[in-house]
């Protein structure tokens, strides 16, 4: 595991308090006060990860990443204000390439960044280890005058985006099965290797916890339905399930599924005690499995820190559902399938790119 890591912002005094941060937990630690600094400063203090801020003058955030990864393909991750507002660059910034990202307490200058510390040691460690994606990697190096890496990029395919189609109206009653989702860290640029390669008339309803704060969820939900068949939409609120419909579990709240008047229906509930991250897997495919017999659940768990969804997810393998672990591969952070394949609760373990064949394989529309 590396420990060199490059703080980039244009304060002095959020440069100064991440450096601390960073140099307490053991890193060593190089700053720029500027995105042209930082991508400057990465060729010659070689980093292996880069925290960058996104409000910046001069050069920001999301034009900086670029450069990094066209120069120099590196691990990532945001520290920005956890706002509505930031919520949209932020999550261009993982489309970008960066793996994860870091929510300043206080806004733009936060005095209390030992708040997050604990948080940020945490996801620098895991992404000094991240894999980088292969597309964007493979594409980045072509621009480089040198090779950035010689860990070989996996093979990727070449996906088309759907067609532009009329989704299909509402299906009122029970769908005849579930996809259950459980993704972390890199959760948002693996997902759009999957959704959109769902048709439209996909008939089970697609149930997803990222694992994401409440502020970032909606604007999630509204960016995937942009490129997606399916209907992408929040779970703020009781949402009867329906064929060719994806679910995104609100951040800050758990997401389980209920009966309603005999509909199935997803339900945001507090954060269960007990679980370290949400929205929760675990919880998800619990409530499921209570509902719905295992044999019409399909659970896929893709990238992340930690184990959340490995034992639900094992469980309802055990009891005759079907699953899938994204492969090392493709993972940006092992963790999380590594658990379920450890478990042996994985019927396929695959890279991101070849899970939606897989689901149209499975569930074939009527």
């Amino acid at each position: 595991m590396g420990n060199k890591v490059l703080v980039v912002d244009d304060s002095a005094l959020m440069r100064k308090v991440l450096r601390q941060v960073l140099s307490e937990a053991g890193f060593e630690v190089a700053s720029a006060r500027s995105g042209r600094e930082g991508v400057e400063l990465a060729q010659v203090f070689e980093p292996d990860v880069v925290t960058l801020d996104i409000n910046m003058p001069e050069m920001d955030g999301l034009t900086a990443l670029s450069l990094l990864m066209a120069a120099r393909p590196t691990p990532v991750i945001m520290v920005s204000s956890l706002t509505t507002a930031s919520a949209l660059p932020t999550l261009e910034a993982l489309a970008l390439g960066a793996v994860d990202y870091v929510a300043k307490p206080g806004g733009t200058i936060s005095l209390n960044m030992d708040v997050v510390a604990d948080d940020l040691v945490r996801k620098v460690r895991a992404a000094s280890t991240a894999r980088i994606r292969g597309s964007r990697a493979r594409a980045a190096r072509a621009l480089s005058p040198t090779p950035a890496s010689p860990r070989p990029a996996p093979r990727v395919r070449a996906v088309a985006p759907p067609p532009v189609m009329p989704r299909p109206a509402p299906v009122a009653g029970r769908p005849d099965g579930l996809v259950l989702i459980g993704v972390s860290t890199g959760g948002p640029r693996t997902l759009e290797d999957i959704l959109p390669q769902l048709p439209a008339d996909f008939p089970w309803p697609v149930l997803v916890c990222q694992h994401m704060p409440a502020q970032f969820t909606s604007t999630f939900a509204q960016r995937m339905n942009t490129i997606c068949a399916l209907d992408v939409q929040e779970c703020d609120g009781p949402t009867p399930l329906r064929a060719g419909q994806v679910v995104i579990a609100q951040g800050g709240f758990d997401m389980v599924l209920s009966e309603r008047l005999g509909r199935l229906v997803a339900l945001p509930v507090p954060e269960a005690t007990g679980h370290p991250w949400h929205p929760c897997v675990d919880v998800l495919v619990e409530s499921a499995l209570r509902l719905m017999p295992a044999e019409k659940l399909v659970g896929v768990l893709l990238t992340g820190m930690g184990f959340d969804g490995a034992a639900s997810m094992a469980r309802l393998h055990d009891q005759g559902g079907r699953t899938i672990a994204e492969s090392a591969e493709s993972a940006v952070v092992f963790g999380m399938p590594q658990e379920l394949i450890q478990r042996q609760g994985a019927d396929c373990v695959l890279p991101s790119h070849r899970i939606s064949d897989q689901l149209n394989h499975w569930i074939r529309p009527h």
